[in-house]
């Protein structure tokens, strides 16, 4: 199984990115977004259940990130909007073929390898 992230980089405060995470090797019964930023400890960001599309968004991000899917791709997006310094993190996604809490992230089998996302201010 494989998870691959794109889409990460650097942007001004305010400015959108979005990400994707493409899986292949297994059916994932839902997909999640994680993010750590230095000295912190990795947080939920975003899951979805990939069979009814049912969404969670971590309180620090709602109203500015959206979690989607493509099913037929094995793939997840997360479009992050009007970002902050404080949003600067890799981001990691995260994916399993049963399903669990979104944001329980011991119970999530696989992991990709992340991507940087930088805010300045």
């Amino acid at each position: 199984v494989q998870l691959v992230e794109s889409g990460g980089g650097s942007v001004q405060a305010g400015g959108s990115l979005r990400l994707t995470c493409a899986g292949s090797g297994s059916t994932f019964e839902r997909m999640a977004w994680f993010r750590q930023a230095p000295g912190k400890e990795r947080e939920g960001v975003a899951g979805i259940f990939t069979g009814t599309g049912t969404t969670a968004i971590a309180d620090s991000v709602k109203g500015r990130f959206t979690i989607s899917r493509d099913n037929a791709k094995k793939t997840t997006f997360l479009q992050m909007t009007s970002l902050k310094p404080e949003d600067t993190a890799k981001y990691y996604c995260a994916a399993d073929a049963y399903g669990g809490g979104l944001f329980r992230e011991a119970e999530y089998s696989w992991w990709g390898q992340g991507t940087q996302v930088t805010v300045s201010s």
